[in-house]
């Protein structure tokens, strides 16, 4: 069975590469990345280490690279008799490579293959795959449209694996977290017959986005500005301070308890999910910056992102927030010189009113959120302390 993977970076490889190549398929990854496409087409295998005590070794095989700005021509061809299809590059690049997938759906078409594939997004959002659909189909003739339909699936999924930023001599190894989690929504599949090995497949994938979202990534998020507040600039030393910690522990409370009113989740069992997340980011042997966690403030401000969205559903259920609403107000310090998007941000709050910024960043309308985070702001700006 062949794969079309596009993103060879280190989730790509780490996570997903690695789940495909589990269940036996042939990998062709697509990337602009010159070194690894080079390096993928030289050997045609790589090697991921577990971030834990056992250091175990694990060997992918049956790989191969394809430049997209150079060739697109090869991804095109690729895509026309791939039995799957998979992203893991971030949610802005999404609509870079929709015209490649385009392509490829319109190659399928001339060649006459009905063969039903489906096209998975593996990434950190929320309706990642239909997103990514509806950048596809603005390439896509009526016709084209109507071929899709019947044979290109776009099922939303929800990844999660820590996998951080890291250096290596060797260009494709990559170092991993043991923990994995992949749910795909199964209702969206145009060949739910093909499923994967170590792959969950759920009728309703939305409880599973927002737990995750409102856990994982809230939660990494959250030791990131809380951590960056106080000076660190690593997770490890950020969540190893008890003060953080708290922070940590108080805000997945408050988006525990929304999850549990909204889904009816197991309040024990989502306790003990809570603490699994806890004990992985204090896993010693995962060094992450928190440069790279905290990077893209202003996405993580948005209003159905990981901060604001909990925020506003759980004050439409009189539930707390507080501790939200002090994190919130810290990403507004958070001043990273190498993120475009946090310098933006600082900018904005030089050259606007802070309402405004707020109002632009979040979405919001709500007078009292927008005042009450204009109050966090101000608290954390002049409780900052220097790294």
């Amino acid at each position: 069975m062949k794969a079309v993977h596009f993103g060879a970076g280190n989730i790509g490889r780490g996570f997903i590469g690695e789940t495909l190549a589990e269940n036996g398929f042939e990998i062709k990854f697509v990337d602009v990345n010159e070194t690894i496409i080079d390096a993928l087409n030289a050997r045609h295998g790589y090697t991921i280490q577990l971030a834990d005590e056992s250091q175990k070794k694990i060997q992918v095989a049956h790989v191969s690279g394809i430049n997209n700005g150079k060739d697109p021509d090869k991804v095109v061809a690729a895509l026309e008799d791939a039995d799957i299809v998979t992203t893991a590059i971030g949610p802005k690049i999404l609509k870079f490579i929709a015209p490649l997938i385009a392509a490829g759906i319109q190659s399928r078409k001339q060649h006459h293959n009905e063969k039903k594939v489906d096209v998975i997004a593996c990434e950190n959002m929320i309706g990642g795959s239909q997103a990514l659909k509806k950048e596809v189909y603005a390439h896509l003739e009526p016709a084209d449209q109507e071929f899709a339909d019947q044979v290109i699936g776009f099922p939303n999924a929800a990844v999660d694996r820590i996998v951080p930023l890291q250096k290596h001599e060797d260009p494709l190894f990559v170092s991993v977290e043991p923990f994995k989690e992949w749910v795909v929504d199964e209702s969206q599949m145009a060949a739910p017959e093909l499923k994967l090995k170590r792959v969950h497949y759920a009728p309703d994938l939305e409880p599973f986005i927002e737990r995750k979202l409102f856990s994982v990534n809230t939660g990494h998020a959250t030791v990131a500005y809380t951590g960056k507040h106080k000076g660190y600039d690593n997770i490890g030393d950020a969540i190893a301070d008890p003060d953080v910690l708290r922070q940590l522990k108080r805000v997945l409370k408050e988006t525990g308890d929304l999850l549990i009113a909204k889904w009816d989740f197991d309040r024990k069992e989502h306790e003990a999910y809570q603490e699994k997340i806890i004990g992985r980011f204090e896993n010693k042997y995962l060094s992450d910056e928190i440069a790279r966690v905290g990077r893209t403030p202003i996405r993580k401000l948005g209003y159905d992102e990981r901060f604001i969205r909990p925020i506003r559903e759980a004050k439409e259920r009189g539930l707390g927030y507080a501790a939200l609403l002090e994190t919130v107000g810290k990403i507004y310090t958070f001043n990273e010189p190498q993120d475009e998007e946090s310098q933006k941000l600082q900018q904005m709050l030089k050259e606007e009113s802070l309402e405004e910024v707020i109002r632009e960043t979040t979405g919001l309308k709500d007078e009292e959120l927008l005042q009450a985070i204009a109050a966090s702001y101000k608290e954390a700006a002049a409780t900052k302390q220097n790294a």
